[in-house]
């Protein structure tokens, strides 16, 4: 067992505790960015200049009858930029742009002494735009070879000559759309400037570094001029890692022009519109199956729909590829990645990161083609699964993989899933028009940043004379917790009681070079860096210990509960806090810089070959719904999760996590549909889901009536903190299996044995014409039976 996950006696770490911040969240008490503006009188307020094309040059901008506006101080444009007209890091979203490139695109912001003043001189600001041609689907970016960045392509094996001796070959083609973050807090940045041109921006930004290296790049000053803060998030979910950085820019850049601290927030219809969301994608597919249901070959192309920018599109499309085999062996596969280029928000990361659309993909073909190959979905998809020795398609072991049979037999197991089966098919049989369907589906995400050098975090630890101690790390807190796991772990490092511990907010200046606080990898890395900071510390008071203690070796020192003593009961016990007294006037460092990075990746992104991840996280999921006929409404009855998140370092945070990735991932694959104009009209290229009213989230009405998770036991992982897993992404997965009972559901309108094609989101509208599609004499028994010839997969 490694040192990294070694767990001394007494562990604060797996006790059950609530959020760091539960009590300031429930009672309304928590700041967050926005909140701050009354700590800096004289604040300007910026609101954007929202474009009503989806594509256009802009000919003319006229700030003059804005500045007249009473109240209005002044109009930032391309010309206020003193360094580089470019908010992203692939250098192709500019701040100020001369052509608009989706509709809400802002061209330029007016800043004002109230936010009323800034509304109204935004709409005075008189542009002249020159229409042009727009690509608002990713049907119409295919037809027009409308494409951006890397087309990746995953091979291993020969998928054609494996089709030659399948039994079974299917084709098909599924779309399916993206996703709004709706996190309860909007995109909000402050930006003030002190008497020495100091910048100081306080930012929702998942990624402080690089909105840091963002604000420096506009306002052409070096990164040590500029220090960024995050205070905390009111969500995130990958819609902040790489979005907040133009806003907080244009917050910086207006502090500067004006000597004013200047406030970017964006009420709901603005951030639905001008921020990115989920990408959704579009696949072609092939796939050959044994006699026996096992998969013997697939062939696929996945285009992701990236809008205007690429953005983080091309880690994306990539982690997409690398989770299309879900937890399912498949020897010969050649998956090819496009992006497409279409008028609309650039689209960027979210919960999954990809791995959601690439195992989406795999779940929809086995659901598919399940009834043609005379097998029930459950038992095709466990004939499938990963055994020892095997390696995914990018050449990667599968480590553990019979922790997934283990997850999946416990599922069946507590969920008595084989008695519910009975009474389901019972009640369908008695009941023509509501019909209710059960599906048990598995998760296998890998754990880290596919770029390698992204996998590193630090972390700086004081301890104070009186034993209390101050921990900062690079990491930045969502509400998914993370910060208490911070303290717990530190506090189980030092071996000193959780009340002994405080946290620091994230600033660039404490903790500089910092990764993102996502792919699930916050607790991790910076759980590491922690860890590592109070071990220096801890090894320098073991010395003094040692001496103090007499006759004790510093290895033999021992450090619990505010306590340090020796291996034998018969040694002197000291207090944490009198050890460290005695340590500073012994002048001993009592601060530390810690730095974690992980070790054993390697990646190879041109080839798409290496093991890029530390570990996979497991999870089954069996969801029950019970569906109406004559609307295509449904309920979800029950669910049942069995998850894998190695040693728990907090167990609470780890549940909550579980629940709420799962109701999220249901949103997206039942009920949340953004829908574009796409018509020629003068609107063409407009959101119109842009609000709650308009946009439907999941509610209480959408929980399941029974939820049961469980938290997979005796998972530790070797060389992770504390034998702990991640816990962020992987749940959202576990709503696959909605969608698939769904399915089966619909099934049990048609004839036995029929192939059911489900749109996806599966709203109740979907569902209805599916229903539909089930009960007509033409309702299709099997997938489309793939032609003798095989197409060329880069073609597909």
């Amino acid at each position: 067992m490694s040192d990294l996950s070694t767990r001394p006696p007494q562990p604060v770490v797996g006790i059950e505790m609530p959020h760091e911040a539960a009590d300031l969240h429930v009672t309304g008490l928590a700041l967050y960015t926005d909140d701050l503006v009354s700590r800096y009188p004289g604040t300007l307020h910026a609101y954007p200049v929202q474009a009503p094309h989806a594509h256009a040059r802009v000919r003319a901008l006229d700030t003059a009858p804005a500045l007249a506006v009473p109240g209005v101080v002044y109009v930032l444009t391309v010309a206020d930029v003193p360094g580089v007209n470019d908010a992203g890091v692939k250098h192709d979203e500019p701040l100020f742009p001369s052509e608009v490139m989706y509709y809400g695109h802002p061209v330029c912001w007016v800043l004002a002494e109230t936010l009323e003043a800034a509304r109204i001189g935004a709409t005075k600001v008189a542009v002249e735009y020159e229409p042009l041609p727009s690509l608002i689907t990713i049907k119409e970016a295919i037809a027009a070879e409308s494409y951006q960045g890397a087309r990746p392509v995953l091979r291993r094996g020969d998928p054609d000559a494996a089709f030659a001796g399948c039994a079974h070959v299917f084709e098909g083609e599924f779309e399916f759309a993206g996703q709004e973050h709706f996190y309860l807090e909007t995109h909000a940045a402050l930006a003030s400037i002190d008497e020495n041109g100091q910048i100081f921006v306080q930012s929702s930004t998942q990624h402080p570094t690089e909105t840091q290296d963002i604000v420096s790049h506009v306002l052409g000053k070096a990164n040590h001029e500029v220090t960024v803060q995050c205070l905390r998030m009111g969500g995130g979910f990958g819609g902040k890692e790489m979005q907040p950085h133009g806003y907080a820019a244009v917050a910086a850049l207006g502090a500067v022009i004006t000597g004013r601290p200047v406030r970017v927030r964006f009420n709901r219809t603005q951030d639905i519109t001008i921020s990115g969301k989920r990408h959704g994608f579009h696949s072609v597919w092939k796939c050959g199956f044994a006699e026996d249901g096992t998969i013997q070959a697939l062939i696929a192309t996945l285009t992701a729909d990236g809008g205007w920018s690429l953005d983080l599109s091309e880690p994306v499309q990539g982690r997409a590829l690398c989770h299309i085999d879900n937890a399912y062996w498949i020897p010969n596969i050649e998956v090819h990645g496009r992006i497409s280029k279409t008028n609309k928000t650039s689209q960027t990361a979210f919960r999954g990161f990809g791995g959601p659309q690439g195992m989406l993909v795999i779940e929809n073909i086995l659901g598919e083609c399940a009834p043609a190959l005379g097998l029930s979905a459950r038992e095709l998809r466990r004939r499938n699964f990963y055994t020892a020795g095997q390696t995914t398609p990018y050449g990667q072991e599968v480590r553990h993989p019979e922790r997934i049979e283990r997850a999946w037999n416990q599922v069946l197991e507590s969920g008595d899933v084989d008695r519910r089966l009975v009474e389901i098919e019972a009640f369908n049989a008695t009941h023509e028009h509501t019909k209710r369907g059960l599906a048990i589906t598995p998760v296998k995400f890998g754990i880290s940043f596919n770029l390698t050098a992204f996998n590193q975090a630090g972390a700086l630890v004081h301890v104070y004379k009186d034993g209390s101690v101050l921990i900062n790390h690079g990491g930045t807190e969502m509400g998914q917790g993370l910060h208490t796991k911070m303290l717990q772990v530190a506090a189980t490092a030092l071996g000193v009681p959780l009340s002994s511990v405080r946290l620091a907010p994230t600033r660039t200046d404490k903790v500089p070079n910092t990764s993102a606080t996502a792919a699930s990898s916050g607790a991790d890395l910076n759980g590491g860096a922690v860890k590592n900071a109070c071990e220096q510390i801890k090894a320098r008071l073991a010395e003094v210990a040692a001496e103090e203690l007499g006759g004790v070796h510093p290895a033999d020192v021992r450090f619990a509960d505010g306590k340090v003593t020796g291996l034998a009961e018969t040694d002197r016990v000291l207090d944490f806090a009198e050890l460290v007294n005695l340590a500073y006037h012994q002048r001993v460092q009592l601060w530390a810089a810690g730095f974690y990075r992980t070790a054993g990746l390697y990646w190879d992104g041109k080839r798409m070959q290496g093991s890029p991840f530390k570990y996979f996280a497991y999870g089954v999921a069996a969801s029950e719904v019970e569906v109406d006929g004559f609307t295509g409404a449904y309920r979800l009855r029950r669910v049942d999760i069995v998850h894998d998140v190695g040693d728990s370092l907090s167990p609470l945070i780890d549940l909550g996590q579980v629940e709420g990735g799962f109701v999220q991932g249901a949103g997206w694959l039942t009920l949340e549909d953004l829908r574009w104009d796409t018509g020629d009209g003068p609107s063409r290229g407009r959101l119109a889901t842009q609000a709650a009213s308009t946009y439907k989230l999941p509610s209480f009405s959408e929980m399941p009536q029974e939820f049961n998770v469980t938290l997979l036991e005796k998972a530790h992982e070797d060389g992770a903190v504390y034998g702990s897993k991640a816990v962020g992404e992987p749940p959202l997965m576990l709503a696959f299996s909605v969608r698939e009972a769904l399915r089966e559901a619909v099934a049990a309108f048609g004839p036995v044995g029929h192939c059911v094609e489900l749109g996806c989101p599966s709203t109740p509208e979907q569902v209805f014409w599916a229903i539909q599609r089930a009960r007509s004499p033409e309702a299709p028994m099997r997938p489309k039976d793939a032609p003798a010839v095989q197409v060329a997969g880069g073609g597909a």
